[in-house]
């Protein structure tokens, strides 16, 4: 069975933080990742290579594989951030209708800058997402 290779690491957030070459996406990704760590009460870590993560939660799916994974998190690609939340959030459609220039995957919310969204808007879906995740994986 494959093993989940997006794994919580011991690299330093500040560092990779420092790391984005673009100013305005360093200032944006350090004030999603403030945000995130208010709403959801953890500390960044580092997922992967380049992913911020806050929490975690462990999945089993009935195919029988399971793993780990940041309850939220984001990552400052070179031209959006991109911020995972939970595909099954309620209310996201509502959200993200509020929420302002952006574009959806299924599980992934691309954002070009932070001034183009609603703060309020995004802080409700963090925090939906993040409940959301909980209520699926309680343990």
């Amino acid at each position: 069975m494959a093993e989940n290779k997006t794994q919580p690491t011991a690299g330093d957030v500040e560092a990779f933080l420092d790391a984005v070459s673009d100013p305005q996406r360093r200032e944006d990704a350090r004030a999603l990742s403030a945000l995130m760590e208010e709403v959801t009460g953890e500390p960044p870590r580092i997922w992967g290579s380049s992913i911020v993560g806050f929490g975690s939660y462990h999945y089993r799916y009935d195919s029988r594989r399971e793993g780990d994974a940041a309850a939220v998190g984001f990552s400052p690609r070179a031209k959006e951030l991109v911020v995972y939340l939970s595909a099954d959030a309620a209310e996201k459609e509502a959200l993200l209708a509020r929420l302002g220039k952006h574009k959806v995957g299924k599980s992934c919310l691309y954002i070009r800058s932070l001034a183009d969204v609603d703060k309020g808007a995004l802080r409700e879906l963090v925090a939906g997402s993040l409940a959301a995740i909980r209520d699926r994986y309680p343990d």
